[in-house]
C-alpha cells in the first residue's frame, strides 16, 4: 500500500494561513527563505487586503505547503507520492526533491504576475455541481465565441466541474445549467480565467523562465494533475508545471491514478479541505484525512503504519 500528499490549489487560500503554520524550525526556516527570496516579508503576504493579488495566493499557497510537508515528513515519516491541483503542483514539486524551493518562490511569484497582467479584471472560474461533464460541454458549447470566451478548466469529481471565462460567458453558462434543474453554481475566489487557451501566452512566457532553472528527477512518485500519471523525468515535469495554468486539470482521473497504484491513504495539506472531500468518491478503501483539524502525531502515525504494509 502507498501513500500520497495533496496540495490545494487557488480558491482554498485563507487570510492568515502563514500565521498559522506548525511552531517548528522547519516551518520558520521556510518564511525565512520565503522572505529572503522574494526581498519582502513573506507574513506580510496573508492579509485580506494582499490577498486580492493572485501572486500574493500563489506564493501563500506555495509556502504553506512546503512547510506544513517538511514539518509532516520529519522524524521519519515518509510519503509514496504527491500531487497537486494547479499551483499545489509547486509545493508538490518541492516535496518531491524536483524543483528548490528557492526556485519555486521565483517562479511562482512570477507565475502569479503574469497570470494577473494577462487578465486584471473581467474574467475568473466558476464550479458546476450536479451535472455531468458531457452536459456542461454542452453548455459551453451554445455559449463560448471569439468574442465571449468560456472553456472547459476543471474536472474534480464525477459531477463537479470548473469553468473559466470571462464575467458575461460564465454567468451565461451558469444560468443554463441551473436551468437543467439539478446545477448547482458557485463563482470562485479566483480572479483569473486558469486551466484554458486564455493562459496560453503567459504559460509560454513562464516556460522561458522555466528553461534557466536547474529541475532534478522526482525521489517521490510526482503525479501530474493536468496528465493525471506519474512524470518521471526533469524534462516531463517543467513542462507540466509551466504549462498547467492553460491546461484542463484532470483531479478525479489523478486521484483514480493514485488508487489505481495503491494508494489507500491520502493527506491533504493546508489550507482547507476541499481535495479530501474530492478524493471520498474515489477511495472505496483506505483513508483521506486532511491536515487542518487533525493531529500531527496523528498523521505520522498514519504514514508509517502504511509504510509499514508495503511488501
Amino acid at each position: 500500500m502507498s501513500s500520497l500528499l495533496v496540495f490545494p490549489g487557488q480558491g482554498a487560500q485563507q487570510p492568515g494561513m502563514l500565521h498559522r503554520l506548525p511552531t517548528s524550525v522547519l516551518a520558520d526556516a521556510c518564511l525565512r527563505q520565503a522572505s529572503e527570496v522574494l526581498g519582502e516579508d513573506a507574513l506580510a503576504l496573508d492579509s485580506p487586503q494582499a490577498l486580492a493579488s493572485t501572486r500574493a495566493v500563489q506564493l501563500c499557497l506555495l509556502i504553506a505547503g512546503v512547510a506544513n510537508a517538511r514539518v509532516l515528513l520529519e522524524n521519519g515519516s515518509g510519503a509514496d507520492y504527491v500531487a497537486g491541483l494547479s499551483i499545489g503542483a509547486y509545493p508538490a514539486a518541492v516535496v518531491a526533491g524536483a524543483l528548490d524551493f528557492g526556485d519555486a518562490l521565483r517562479l511562482v511569484s512570477l507565475r502569479g504576475e503574469l497570470m494577473q497582467q494577462a487578465y486584471p479584471q473581467g474574467y475568473g472560474m466558476t464550479a458546476i455541481i450536479g451535472l455531468e461533464l458531457a452536459t456542461v460541454e454542452a453548455l459551453l458549447a451554445r455559449v463560448h465565441s471569439p468574442d465571449n470566451p468560456v472553456y472547459l478548466a476543471n474536472i474534480n469529481a464525477d459531477s463537479q466541474v470548473v469553468i473559466a471565462g470571462g464575467d458575461a460567458a460564465m454567468s451565461q453558462v451558469a444560468e443554463l445549467a441551473r436551468g437543467c434543474g439539478v446545477g448547482v453554481t458557485k463563482r470562485l475566489a479566483v480572479s483569473v480565467p486558469s486551466h484554458c487557451p486564455l493562459l496560453e501566452q503567459p504559460a509560454q512566457a513562464l516556460a522561458e523562465a522555466f528553461s534557466r532553472v536547474t529541475l532534478q528527477p522526482p525521489r517521490l512518485g510526482y503525479l501530474s494533475g493536468s496528465r493525471a500519471r506519474p512524470l518521471r523525468t526533469p524534462e516531463q515535469l517543467r513542462d507540466d508545471l509551466a504549462f498547467n495554468m492553460c491546461r484542463v486539470v484532470d483531479w478525479r482521473g489523478t486521484v483514480q491514478s493514485a488508487y489505481e497504484r495503491g494508494v489507500r491513504l491520502q493527506i491533504e495539506l493546508p489550507p482547507g479541505a476541499v481535495l479530501t472531500a474530492l478524493a471520498r468518491r474515489v477511495f472505496e478503501q483506505g483513508t483521506v484525512i486532511a491536515c487542518d483539524g487533525a493531529r500531527l502525531d496523528t498523521l505520522q502515525a498514519l504514514l508509517r503504519e502504511e509504510g509499514s504494509r508495503q511488501p
